[in-house]
Parts: structure tokens; C-alpha cells; sequence
């Protein structure tokens, strides 16, 4: 079952996934809803570099009946340790089965209680050099002593295109991946110019305010892991992620 199989922190390249799931599994589905709209030419997917990283094979992706605090924490066990191998614009994106769909407010606190369930998993301590509290202008999510950006992605975004997704699903890409894209000024605003042009033709609503680079004035890392429908930020609903 493929929630023992994640549990047990297995993850996938896309020829294993073709391979290894029916082309009427909903773990095809769920994959291919989303191979399609990254590597759509005519409605290009905002985010370059997780489009670069699926064309290039760097990407890995798991599967849960239902994505539970364990089930992420394996796969995470299993992603971390290997991802300078995958590649430059490597992540991990987690499905889980389709369901009903909820409410926006229910899947964001589903989602930061997740989060806070893996931290609290997490064996290893925070990185010293990384501010627990989740509103610190430095602060960010950690497992592993990797600091880790996340995007939440479900089936009840409507107007924010990008971050709808037929099921609930959670996308992991480590801190360096980020570094090396934004390692400039020059290129952090090149790179930001080019993914908010897309995202104004991709989404029915404006970019979010709360979208810039790590450590710039007035950005919060967690207020942009959970994009709603509107502009209104969202705060992380815990002032530490790891008790």
C-alpha cells in the first residue's frame, strides 16, 4: 500500500512512477495533472526553476493515502541525504489521495500542523544559525539541520492558479537550491522580474505581497509557504515550529 510505501519514506522518479503505477491509479493521475501544467508551452507554469527540475528528472515525489507528520518526516529521511545527487533544482513533491475537497482556513491550519508535527519529529536540533521563531526576519522550516522552503498546493485554490493542485500536496526544495539561483542581487531580481510576470498571466489574482527573497526587508519565509486566494497574509499559527 502505497501509504506504508511512504511511510517507509520511498519516493519516485517520474520513470518510476510511469513504471511502477496503472494509468488509472490516482497516484498517475494526481502526477500527471501536474507533469502537464510544467511542461505546458502554451500556459507556462510560473515557477522556472521546479520546471527546469521536472524537464531535467531532479525531482522526486511520493505518495500517501494520507499525508501524516511520519509519512512526510520518512520521506524527508529518505530525500535530504541524497538531494545535491538529484540536481541543481531538485525538490520532493508529496500527494496524497484525492478526497473531499475542504475549506481554504482548514487546509492551511491542516497544513502548519503538519509542519509542526515533522519538527517535532525532527531528531536532530535546529540549526543554530537559524532562528526558531517563525516570524524572525531569518526564520525558516528545518528538518534534519537543512533549512527547507515549502509550498502548499490544494483543490480549493481557484483564483491563485499556481497554487492549486487537485488534492492536498506538499513541496519540499532545500535552502541551497535557492542560494545558488539567488545568490546575486542582479539575479534574485532577474529571476523574481521573470516568475512575477508569469504569475500575473498564470493567476486570477495579483502576485502576492508577501513573495521575495530570504532575508530581505520585510519578508517572512512562513508567510509565503500557504498563498490563499486573496492578499491578505496568512501568519503562522505557531511562534515555534519545534518544542
Amino acid at each position: 500500500m502505497l501509504m506504508t510505501s511512504l511511510g517507509r519514506g520511498d519516493i519516485f522518479t517520474v520513470e518510476e512512477i510511469h513504471s511502477r503505477f496503472g494509468k488509472d491509479t490516482w497516484q498517475r493521475k494526481v502526477f500527471s495533472e501536474l507533469d502537464s501544467a510544467l511542461m505546458s508551452e502554451a500556459r507556462p507554469f510560473p515557477c522556472i526553476y521546479g520546471v527546469a527540475g521536472h524537464k531535467a528528472g531532479q525531482i522526486r515525489y511520493g505518495f500517501a493515502e494520507t499525508l501524516t507528520a511520519e509519512a512526510i518526516a520518512a520521506a524527508l529521511d529518505t530525500y535530504l541525504p541524497q538531494a545535491r545527487e538529484f540536481g541543481p533544482n531538485t525538490s520532493l513533491a508529496l500527494f496524497e489521495a484525492p478526497s473531499d475537497i475542504s475549506a481554504m482556513d482548514d487546509y492551511f491550519e491542516r497544513f502548519w500542523s503538519l509542519l509542526k508535527g515533522v519538527a517535532d519529529i525532527d531528531r536532530k536540533p535546529w540549526p543554530s544559525d537559524i532562528p526558531e521563531e517563525t516570524d524572525a526576519p531569518l526564520g525558516e522550516f528545518c528538518y534534519a539541520g537543512e533549512p527547507v522552503f515549502v509550498v502548499c498546493t490544494t483543490p480549493a485554490h481557484v483564483l491563485r492558479q499556481s497554487r492549486r493542485s487537485s488534492t492536498f500536496m506538499l513541496t519540499f526544495q532545500p535552502r541551497w537550491v535557492f542560494d545558488r539561483i539567488l545568490g546575486s542581487e542582479r539575479a534574485a531580481s532577474k529571476s523574481f522580474s521573470v516568475v512575477r510576470g508569469r504569475l500575473s498571466a498564470y493567476d486570477f489574482v495579483s502576485p502576492s505581497p508577501v513573495l521575495g527573497k530570504y532575508g530581505a526587508d520585510g519578508i517572512r519565509e512562513a508567510e509565503q509557504y500557504f498563498l490563499d486566494d486573496t492578499n491578505t497574509p496568512l501568519s503562522c499559527p505557531f511562534h515555534k515550529l519545534k518544542d
